[in-house]
């Protein structure tokens, strides 16, 4: 069957074809090598999308009826266990009779998980784990945001060194320079979703597209998510944006976060403005702060952030700096509040 080593090179293998698959949308990159008992390589699949077979259906799919019995399955991800658009890998790998199955991830969705043990229930030895911190690396944003049930929420607003976004008329642009403005574009084409509240969209009419310097649009574009009770304007520019726009209310941010995450969003930005970052800061929702710091100072009442619900110093906010970097004249801090707090 192979040395550890050699199981350890197949689950590297495995995770190199996982990578052929979609990045983004509801399901995860996944990747399958089925392994004959003197441990070569029988066949190898990956998933290609939602709707389509998955990685170790995908690979028992290259084997006639019967060739993969007694086989190891090597698996980037626990075989699922539920029925949805395909059925559970679980079970497919029984009724092929594998007899061993190796994998890297357990899977944390709370219908899909369970894979492992309805295996052995079924006599097949199975060890997961392996490799697990490259699994991990490899699904990304993925395994976080089935973790928490919704997107992972980056909360980000740029403000003078004084903390306002905005100086007493309203003003804001532009506080930080064309570095930071390139860095948050950057950021905003990394994202699956960008959000806003109703108050930006009337008083700035953003776009949300992600732009290079040249103002072009980038070949990535996160989706525009607006949260409010107010109307958007049917000429607002966000709806000639590339993808339709998605409207919340925002009564409800955590079943309108886990309505985004059923939507495929896996990444949400949140840009604005000071109502709506407060609100998802308050909300415990904030999963990363980035935060640019411009050296200048406006005074007045426009503050980067309202109402936190903190009365005192000891009901503070605590955060751990992940990164301090110069862009420019402006500095970058990306903080995460402290687990547990």
């Amino acid at each position: 069957m192979g040395s550890r080593a050699h199981i350890e090179d197949v689950l590297r293998r495995a995770f190199a074809l996982a990578a052929n698959g979609p990045a983004r949308g509801l399901n995860p990159q996944v990747g399958c090598v089925l392994l004959a008992d003197d441990g070569t390589v029988l066949a190898e699949g990956w998933h290609r999308g939602a709707g389509t077979a998955h990685a170790e259906v995908a690979a028992l799919a290259e084997l006639p009826a019967g060739a993969a019995r007694g086989a190891t399955a090597v698996v980037t991800l626990e075989p699922c266990n539920h029925q949805g658009r395909t059925g559970p890998c679980a079970e497919a790998l029984i009724e092929a009779g594998v007899a061993r199955v190796v994998y890297s991830v357990d899977d944390p969705g709370e219908s899909s998980s369970g894979g492992a043990a309805r295996l052995r229930a079924a006599g097949i030895d199975v060890e997961g784990g392996v490799l697990r911190a490259e699994g991990e690396a490899l699904l990304g944003d993925w395994l976080q945001a089935a973790r928490l049930g919704r997107p992972v929420v980056t909360v980000k607003w740029a403000s003078s060194l004084d903390g306002r976004a905005a100086a007493a008329d309203g003003s804001s642009q532009w506080i930080t320079g064309p570095a930071a403005r390139l860095d948050v574009h950057r950021r905003r084409a990394a994202a699956d979703a960008i959000a806003v509240g109703t108050g930006t969209v009337l008083a700035d009419d953003p776009s949300l597209t992600a732009r290079d310097a040249d103002g072009g649009l980038l070949p990535s574009q996160p989706v525009p998510v607006v949260f409010g009770q107010r109307e958007t304007p049917a000429d607002a520019a966000l709806r000639r944006h590339p993808h339709e726009p998605v409207f919340a209310d925002g009564s409800d941010l955590p079943a309108q976060l886990a309505d985004l995450h059923g939507r495929g969003i896996r990444s949400l930005f949140v840009e604005g403005g000071p109502t709506l970052a407060s609100a998802f800061i308050a909300a415990g929702l904030a999963d990363e702060l980035l935060v640019y710091l411009a050296p200048v100072l406006l005074g007045g009442p426009k503050l980067a952030l309202g109402e936190l619900g903190i009365a005192s110093i000891a009901e503070a906010l605590r955060l751990e700096l992940a990164s301090v970097e110069q862009l420019g004249d402006d500095i970058l801090v990306v903080a995460r509040p402290v687990k547990g707090h």
